[in-house]
């Protein structure tokens, strides 16, 4: 049943092509009351009507207009209305604070070679990199939300390795928590007014993922252990993993960029509304 005057939160919004030629939006919201899912369909008619900002993640809204599909499991919508805006993202103070910290510890690998290919990297891509989003929905998905887990890995990361795992190449970890989640500047486009995240249609005609451009990357520039760690960073192949970790006789290193990149995906400013 529909609840009209219930007051939803937007997670995820995607306007795709019907089998007839036109426009079709694909919208979730969460019941901010016990974070229940709906699915939602919005026609063109409706796209048209409403404008594209109140599809930002982490909106309130409420439906004002629409009817619920029991069969298919989902609501038509045919009016929204704004509650309240989201954040677009982190502030461009913030972006910038960030990434100069993403330099010092590229700045602190000590293999000269690897240093001077990963902040060549960092400054050739620096305005994308700045902001982007780590993801569309599970984690960091919002402006500057690479930027944010890139540190938040690079910090978790020195926590782990000048407190316990003193052996640990840090040149690797460094290196390879900074260019883990690099191709996503390349395979997302987020729009700057709306906030609105969608996979660059381009991206997809010269790469797989943006794990794949990383591993591939690395392996071309010869920094071999640094790839294989990218290659291994979602921890299974049906999670989007090129090394499976539950392979046998794998180099430790391998797992401790999956752990890393975990922590920051799980505990870290996970969607934009932790952002306030």
């Amino acid at each position: 049943m529909l609840d009209l005057s219930q007051t939803y939160e937007v997670v995820i919004f995607s306007i795709g092509d019907t089998k007839a030629g036109t426009k079709m939006g694909k919208l979730q919201l969460k019941n901010i009351n016990d974070n229940t899912l709906l699915n939602c369909i919005l026609w063109e008619e409706a796209l048209n009507r409403i404008d594209s900002k109140i599809f930002r993640t982490g909106n309130l809204v409420k439906v004002l207009g629409g009817s619920y599909n029991e069969k298919y499991n989902n609501c038509l919508i045919t009016s929204l209305e704004l509650v309240k805006e989201a954040k677009i993202g982190l502030d461009k103070e913030d972006r910038d604070r960030l990434f100069n910290g993403i330099v010092e510890y590229a700045n602190e690998i000590e293999d000269e070679e690897l240093k001077k290919y990963v902040v060549g990297l960092l400054f050739e891509y620096e305005d994308k990199f700045k902001i982007a989003p780590a993801a569309r929905l599970m984690h960091h998905n919002y402006l500057g939300g690479l930027v944010e887990h890139t540190y938040e890995c690079l910090e978790i990361a020195k926590c782990l390795m000048t407190n316990l795992y003193k052996k640990i190449d840090k040149s690797c970890v460094y290196a390879a928590c900074i260019l883990h989640d690099f191709g996503k500047i390349f395979e997302y486009k987020i729009d700057e007014e709306s906030g609105l995240i969608e996979y660059d249609e381009n991206f997809p005609k010269e790469w797989i993922t943006h794990s794949q451009w990383g591993f591939s990357n690395c392996m071309t520039n010869g920094f071999k252990t640094v790839a294989k760690m990218i290659a291994a960073h979602h921890g299974r192949t049906e999670w989007g993993a090129i090394i499976d970790l539950g392979e046998k006789d794998l180099e430790p290193l391998l797992y401790f960029l999956h752990h890393v990149d975990d922590l920051s995906a799980k505990f870290g400013k996970t969607a934009i509304s932790d952002l306030g």
